[in-house]
């Protein structure tokens, strides 16, 4: 897995969302290219706003044993895999502005460093390891570059 805090992948990680347009078209899926990068916004909303609310103790308890592993671990996500109601968009976006948030959460990331986010309390699954955060992160931005051919 790429390395998300080193800077030359998040400098690779920008040169792809600079390749989108707001009419790229995806590969698969029903979100259009502003709302995936809004999508994308909701992993670092979780780390870095308090807009959206905590999952209550059953439910975090529940995404630590079934989910949690899907989401930290080294394997590419499948196409059109099911999603949190917290990542669903489907309001129409404002291309620019999704794609600048995008950018500079990911700046941001990457210059809080892992050592940062090393054993993090995350919104959902609790302390994640700086391994953990990571694959979240590349993970997840990977899966929605590749879904839109970028």
């Amino acid at each position: 897995m790429k390395n998300c805090f080193e800077k030359t992948i998040t400098n690779e990680l920008i040169t792809r969302i600079n390749l989108l347009a707001p009419d790229t078209k995806a590969k698969w899926g029903k979100m259009d290219a502003a709302q995936m990068l809004a999508h994308c916004n909701v992993t670092y909303e979780l780390v870095y706003e308090s807009k959206h609310a905590k999952p209550n103790g059953l439910a975090k308890f529940f995404l630590k044993l079934f989910v949690k592993n899907l989401v930290v671990n080294e394997k590419p996500y499948d196409r059109n895999s099911r999603t949190a109601p917290v990542f669903i968009v489907k309001d129409p976006k404002n291309f620019q502005e999704e794609k600048t948030r995008l950018i500079n959460y990911i700046t941001k990331t990457q210059q809080l460093g892992a050592d940062h986010f090393d054993q993090k309390e995350s919104h959902s699954f609790g302390p994640l390891t700086k391994v953990e955060w990571n694959n979240m992160f590349y993970k997840h931005l990977d899966h929605h570059l590749a879904q839109f051919d970028i």
